[in-house]
């Protein structure tokens, strides 16, 4: 931990910290939700900032217009050079004996990037969110349902979890009564050690072995059975030329990838949608009032969220971003938690508005080659949870502290109490 951590803290007031000792890597930040305020000063003094204090330097990229330079700009920043995170372990199995490397079509560049990609975006076609939607919504009935009125309960295992897991088992057509083992692998799989679910990055690989030992079973039944029409992933993959035979690194990350993809996002956007329409109550009553604007808060909950904290990239040749000198080799973070609050580009960022205009101009779901191939089923499912919200319920009342992950890669909300209200009452 650094040293200007007190008990392996951050101080409140950014200005505490000399501007050379910030390090927004730090998984502490964003339990301790003290992360906009450091962003803010890097937005203001040093948006390409040169952290240089970590095992792995890299520079921080803070400002929306940079991080879509970098993002929009594959052929100078590459994915598919030593990954796309700070933490080598993250991908790297190879640094732990025995380790599981994780290597996805998010972790190519072009052309292997495409064809690795077009193989899993039938899925998520409009006709198959069409598809899909009946079933979510019925799903979502169900869930809402059997919630109690008037009792605290806890909104991210008994909503946001319960649904997401729900969809994930669907979308890889997954034994139902083993929905939960996909969480699990997403929530441990994406652990850094002392989170409380993993102790070690060699525990988070003994986990990753579990995930590949129980994918390549259902696989390989996919794979023997050959139904040309199957609409789930695993099939699809099994049958598209280009993923047929992957490699262990590309099977093992492939399908990490569409596990996490369709989980955390969608999930934390659940969670976060519930606190900012309590912490922003006119905009309930606004959504009450006219719910067609949703089709603008649900994208401005991903923007107000930021699910994904961020994504690296390596130069491929010496360059200059924001005034600096990015030399070839150089690692760059885009933050796109402090992208998506730059009052220099989003009018009043710090506020959860529901009828914003251009909510889309968000940077949650990336941009260029690399944007989030399940980012309108995210939506979708977003969008018929808080239909459905509204027909139930007149106000989710959060009703104690949300507890967030400790967790640099993902912003995600671990419990968040609340108590729903009646219609009427």
């Amino acid at each position: 931990m650094d040293a200007v951590t007190i008990d392996g803290r951050w101080p409140e007031d950014p200005y505490a910290v000399p501007l050379d000792q910030i390090n927004m890597a730090d998984p502490a930040h964003y339990r301790d939700n003290t992360a906009f305020a450091y962003f803010r000063r890097l937005r203001a003094e040093d948006p390409v900032h040169w952290n240089g204090n970590h095992s792995h330097p890299f520079w921080s990229v803070t400002r929306y217009n940079d991080i879509m330079a970098v993002d929009s700009n594959h052929k100078v920043f590459s994915s598919g050079v030593a990954g796309t995170v700070i933490e080598e372990d993250f991908l790297d199995g190879t640094r732990v004996p025995g380790g599981v490397e994780l290597l996805s079509f998010i972790t190519m560049d072009q052309p292997r990037h495409d064809e690795h990609r077009k193989a899993v975006s039938p899925a998520v076609a409009p006709q198959n969110l069409k598809r899909l939607e009946g079933l979510i919504r019925q799903r979502t009935q169900n869930v809402l349902d059997e919630l109690p009125i008037g009792e605290e309960f806890d909104w991210v295992p008994r909503v946001a979890v319960n649904l997401t897991t729900q969809m994930l088992a669907t979308l890889f057509d997954w034994p139902f009564e083993r929905r939960e083992e996909l969480t699990y692998w997403s929530n441990a799989g994406t652990g850094f050690p002392g989170d409380g679910l993993i102790e070690s990055w060699e525990h988070r690989n003994e986990v990753l072995k579990q995930m590949v030992s129980g994918l390549r079973t259902i696989w390989d039944e996919r794979a023997a059975r050959a139904d040309p029409d199957a609409p789930d992933l695993l099939s699809m993959l099994t049958r598209a030329p280009q993923t047929a035979d992957l490699s262990e690194a590309e099977f093992a990350g492939t399908l990490f990838l569409l596990i996490v993809g369709g989980n955390d996002t969608t999930r934390n956007s659940m969670s976060g949608g519930a606190k900012a329409l309590h912490d922003f109550p006119q905009e309930w009553e606004k959504l009450k009032a006219n719910p067609a604007l949703l089709d603008s808060m649900v994208p401005e909950t991903i923007r107000y969220q930021s699910p994904v904290i961020y994504q690296r990239r390596t130069a491929l040749e010496d360059t200059e971003l924001g005034g600096k000198q990015i030399r070839k080799g150089d690692r760059v973070a885009m933050w796109y938690m402090s992208g998506n609050r730059d009052d220099a580009v989003i009018e009043r960022p710090d506020e959860f508005i529901i009828d914003r205009p251009r909510a889309r101009q968000h940077l949650s779901f990336g941009f260029g080659i690399h944007r989030c191939v399940g980012n309108r089923l995210a939506e979708m499912q977003l969008r018929v949870l808080w239909e459905e919200v509204l027909k139930r319920f007149d106000r989710v009342e959060v009703v104690g502290e949300a507890k967030y992950l400790y967790n640099p890669i993902l912003r995600g909300i671990n419990s968040l109490p609340v108590k729903l209200h009646a219609k009427g009452s």
